[in-house]
């Protein structure tokens, strides 16, 4: 079953660009796997695949193809994806509503994350 996931334009440029450089074709997808864990409730890793992998379910985003494994549809449900460009980061980044606050503090000095909102920088991505 696929989840109520909202896809932002600037995701949705971001996913098609992947996919059309990166040589597989036609039938191609943006594979998203997205799991829990860090400080924002979500850790995520992303390909470009060919096909979809078994297991997985195809979310049309007008004619882009979203690869959800079974693990990142769970986690997706209710979630907005859009993608964030500035001068220190760029990465896709995840707004669940439903999230409560971080708990965890840092000494750093950088500041944490809205609750809810995960980042994920671009250098994750892995080209199979």
């Amino acid at each position: 079953m696929l989840p109520n996931v909202t896809v932002n334009p600037a995701a949705e440029k971001f996913m098609r660009r992947m996919v059309r450089f990166s040589g597989h074709g036609d039938g191609a997808g943006f594979r998203l796997t997205v799991s829990a864990g860090g400080c924002s409730g979500y850790s995520a890793e992303f390909t470009v695949e060919g096909a979809p992998l078994a297991g997985d379910e195809v979310l049309a985003v007008g004619d882009l193809k979203v690869f959800l494994p079974a693990e990142s549809r769970l986690m997706l449900d209710g979630v907005t994806i859009d993608f964030s460009d500035t001068p220190t980061a760029s990465g896709l980044t995840f707004f669940n509503p439903n999230a409560g606050a971080c708990g965890c503090s840092s000494s750093s000095g950088t500041s944490a994350q809205p609750p809810g909102v995960a980042k994920v920088d671009i250098s994750s991505i892995r080209r199979s």
